[in-house]
């Protein structure tokens, strides 16, 4: 047993000795979350080996998080509890991302879950977390795009320098997908036309990485991450944000640039950039975007997770060798014509220059997203979602893709 693990049972195991203090309990939350998720990838027009993965399941999430003892060094809680239960597959058509799959026969399982706990210390606005996390960070993203979330296994301290810089330090040691009940080793991704390479040992069980945000006014923020899987890369990753109010509407800026490199047993050696620009004026948004990859391998970022890339979309993510790719984006949201809570999203996405072993690829991509949350009534708060993906590639499967998505919150 590693270090972190033994440091996150050995505070679990204190805080659950404490006796709960007033604040404790009174500012704990919980929230039970479903999701009934219908999944159908066809591969029919293509030459892979499955003809279509389709699958139909029910996910439950139950959330609690405690408040903190009192003091100035406060602990506290939090629970995470995850289950997923088939409603309908079988086993030529396994591999939706839904459910856990047995791998002796490829059948999905009727059911499986996870537990997860974090013991989290709180000194004045500085929070370290240790046991279960779901990170929101560019260096890695947990994955919440199917029936169950991602989750990581680590320490992660959120520091605040002052109201305008905050600070992130940590280590994961393991990772449980999205479609598993088990904690893993973590790598890097190598599909696609990638061409990343790892030598020898495939995995790691650190992941270490620290970074800074500094937000210089209401419209203007910028942030440095740094991130190593020991002895697989690093990576370095700046963003910077604005936003400027026009005489009509606002125009909205982001621009990323990452670097990734070997770190001892790869070959990645990458440069990305991307820049976006979306202009808001009352309902509509519209949107474009370019993305570039550079150097002798694709993007870098840890297997099941989600990468931080402009052009991460509902099938593909355009992160290939030499890869560039543009995107235009159109959002509406049908609260002016009386509709609260319907929106639709469309956007078309094309990467080409991707460096295969011979010659040069393209490939693009169309979604369609249409979404409704009822905003009042018995039934607040239950969303019903279609999402709407092709997928057509000169090096790899075609796809049609549709997932329709049943939701419902409920928080206490």
């Amino acid at each position: 047993m590693n270090i972190l693990h033994t440091a996150s049972l050995a505070t679990l195991s204190t805080l659950l000795a404490l006796p709960a203090s007033a604040s404790f309990l009174k500012d704990s939350q919980s929230r039970i979350e479903l999701r009934n998720f219908y999944f159908n990838r066809d591969f029919r027009q293509s030459d892979a080996p499955q003809s279509k993965a389709d699958e139909w399941a029910q996910g439950l999430r139950g959330y609690w998080q405690s408040g903190y003892t009192d003091g100035r060094v406060g602990v506290g809680l939090d629970a995470l509890a995850l289950v997923g239960i088939k409603l309908d597959s079988s086993p030529d058509r396994t591999g939706t991302g839904l459910l856990k799959r047995d791998r002796s026969d490829n059948r999905a399982m009727d059911e499986y879950g996870q537990l997860g706990l974090t013991a989290k210390l709180r000194l004045d606005q500085h929070v370290l977390r240790l046991g279960t996390l779901l990170p929101q960070l560019p260096l890695a993203m947990h994955n919440d795009s199917r029936l169950l979330p991602q989750t990581f296994r680590g320490g992660w301290l959120q520091a605040k320098g002052n109201e305008a810089l905050s600070f992130d330090l940590g280590r994961f040691d393991a990772i449980n997908l999205r479609d598993s009940s088990d904690h893993q080793r973590m790598a890097p991704v190598q599909g696609g036309a990638r061409n990343v390479i790892v030598s020898g040992k495939p995995d790691s069980n650190a992941f270490d990485f620290a970074g800074a945000t500094y937000r210089f006014s209401d419209n203007t923020r910028a942030s440095y991450h740094y991130g190593e899987l020991d002895g697989v890369y690093r990576q370095h990753y700046l963003v910077l944000n604005h936003s400027q109010q026009l005489n009509i509407g606002k125009l909205d800026t982001n621009l990323r640039y990452a670097d990734s490199n070997n770190a001892g047993r790869s070959n990645i050696d990458n440069r990305m950039t991307s820049l976006t620009l979306a202009w808001q004026h009352n309902m509509h948004r519209l949107g474009t975007s370019y993305q570039q990859m550079n150097g002798r391998t694709g993007f870098a970022y840890l297997s099941g997770t989600d990468p931080f890339l402009t052009h991460l979309v509902q099938i593909n993510d355009f992160a290939n060798r030499d890869e560039r790719s543009w995107q235009v984006r159109h959002d509406y949201s049908f609260t002016d014509i009386g509709l609260p809570g319907l929106s639709l999203m469309n956007r078309y996405t094309h990467g080409d220059n991707i460096k295969l072993v011979t010659g040069r690829g393209n490939e693009w991509e169309r979604n369609t997203d249409l979404a409704y949350t009822l905003q009042n009534g018995p039934l607040k708060n239950l969303s019903l979602h279609w999402r709407n993906a092709t997928y057509r590639s000169s090096f790899a499967s075609d796809m049609d893709e549709n997932r329709i998505i049943v939701g419902y919150a409920m928080s206490f």
